[in-house]
């Protein structure tokens, strides 16, 4: 952790999102054990707005592979991870995703890094693709040949038309406390990179805003 006197203040909003191995509804969100005792997922990051410092950092793109074993938010073991940051990112807004996604500019990813990434198997800049439709229908991200996370609204037989399955104030919110997950269907989960391989079509996902803010 760099000493909170070098780190700028910082501010980001956006969309989140993932894609992962548990049944419908992830447990995870839940602050449960995942439903097969593990679980592999794709964690996407649209920044809407953001600053780190000077450094305006709107529209920028991150996203991360994970696996781990047991709660995440209780005892869990073999805990991995992969991170791709937006190739599009001029130097210092590189330094600026590293030092925010890498958990040494402070705030809440400080804490979700420890959790779910303890040991990085690789960082890379890449194109990363990632959209969310503004009604919450739909939401996908995308490493070319690495990485296909796309989702669906989840909707049942007593749903009103363009309603919205949401959880609030869920007790593992993934972006922190005090928001809305929207729950979705994957329609596609595939990933081969850094060692992790699957493909969980039609498993959990669900959208979180996130809003955070650092160094404290």
């Amino acid at each position: 952790m760099t000493e909170t006197t070098a780190t700028p203040q910082w501010h980001v909003t956006g969309d989140w999102f993932d894609v992962c191995k548990c049944t419908i509804p992830c447990p995870c969100s839940y602050a449960q054990a995942p439903t097969f005792g593990d679980c592999d997922g794709v964690l996407a990051w649209r920044i809407r707005e953001g600053r780190y410092g000077d450094v305006a950092l709107d529209g920028l793109n991150v996203l991360m592979v994970s696996s781990f074993v047991g709660n995440v938010w209780g005892e869990h073991s073999d805990a991995y991870a992969a991170v791709f940051l937006d190739e599009r990112a001029d130097d210092s807004q590189r330094e600026a995703l590293g030092k925010i996604f890498g958990g040494e500019a402070g705030g809440w990813p400080a804490q979700l890094v420890g959790m779910l990434a303890p040991e990085v198997r690789g960082i890379e800049f890449s194109p990363i693709t990632i959209s969310v439709e503004d009604d919450l229908a739909t939401w996908n991200a995308e490493v070319p040949g690495r990485v296909v996370a796309r989702a669906e609204a989840l909707t049942g037989p007593t749903t009103p038309e363009g309603a919205r399955v949401q959880t609030l104030n869920p007790p593992g919110c993934e972006t922190g406390p005090g928001q809305v997950a929207t729950w979705g269907r994957a329609v596609a989960d595939q990933v081969d990179a850094y060692g992790f391989t699957w493909d969980w079509e039609g498993r959990s996902s669900k959208h979180i805003p996130f809003d955070w803010s650092g160094p404290e």
